[in-house]
């Protein structure tokens, strides 16, 4: 395939997404290592009430404080391996004898400003030991660069690390067993913007039992002093593709805190 081929490919999904138009700002790269400030979406404003005032009230959820791990150094070229260390060929949960061929940590610059946290590997991140690699990654590869960014520019992981059987929804005492690693990624990484992907990364992260549809495109105050906004997890968007739209204005917001932050 040409590489107009490819770019007319790229285009026509950024029409479907409702992109207006693709800046060559060199702006919106990385600069010195991190994400670099991006042009700010004019056609965003702040929304008028803040997390605390939205639908999903404050006592309803929490930030989530990390359970106590051995000691780890927090500068995350160094932080980042010793979790995985730490982490070894995990056997503390029963996905370990339920058919996981290895540990899917997680991938992108260690010092990233932009998060991306997912539910859990599917069976081409099982193979390949690294997360968001089959449809849903390619996917999420788009929406990515929809905002100017590459995947080396953003860090990408999940809330468990090993792929359920069947790709089922991970179960409560998974979840309970594995997120303290996430919650250590987060405080080891430091980013500024957290996308939550579906339903069950809102659940983890915000302690929420509301629905992703009613909370998605919100921004909430997370640990750390990041912004988290929940939106639909690229799978969703697979069987889906109408709610493509909903995602993009998310990602605008998401440019735009970034912006801000910078």
């Amino acid at each position: 395939m040409s590489g107009s081929d490819d770019l007319a490919r790229h285009l026509a999904y950024y029409k479907e997404l409702g992109v207006a138009g693709v800046s060559r700002d060199p702006a919106w790269r990385d600069r010195g290592g991190r994400v670099s400030s991006v042009e700010k979406d004019s056609g965003w404003r702040e929304p008028a009430q803040s997390a605390q005032a939205s639908s999903l009230h404050p006592e309803s959820f929490s930030t989530g404080e990390a359970r106590p791990l051995d000691a780890l150094p927090l500068a995350p070229a160094e932080g980042l391996p010793a979790i995985r260390e730490q982490i070894g060929d995990c056997t503390r949960c029963k996905l370990a004898g339920l058919g996981r061929k290895q540990i899917v940590f997680g991938v992108g610059h260690p010092n990233a400003d932009l998060m991306f946290v997912g539910e859990a590997p599917g069976a081409d991140e099982d193979a390949q030991g690294e997360p968001f690699v089959g449809r849903a990654g390619q996917l999420l590869t788009k929406i990515i660069e929809a905002i100017g960014l590459t995947r080396a520019d953003v860090y990408i992981a999940n809330v468990i690390k090993c792929r359920p059987p069947g790709n089922r929804n991970p179960e409560p005492d998974e979840v309970e067993t594995c997120e303290p690693f996430l919650f250590r990624q987060i405080d080891t990484i430091r980013p500024k913007v957290i996308v939550a992907l579906g339903t069950f990364a809102a659940k983890a992260l915000l302690k929420t039992e509301a629905p992703i549809s009613r909370i998605r495109g919100q921004v909430f105050e997370y640990r750390g002093g990041a912004k988290l906004i929940p939106t639909f997890h690229p799978a969703f968007l697979l069987r889906s593709p109408e709610r493509k739209r909903d995602v993009w204005e998310d990602m605008k917001k998401v440019r735009a805190l970034l912006a801000d932050a910078d």
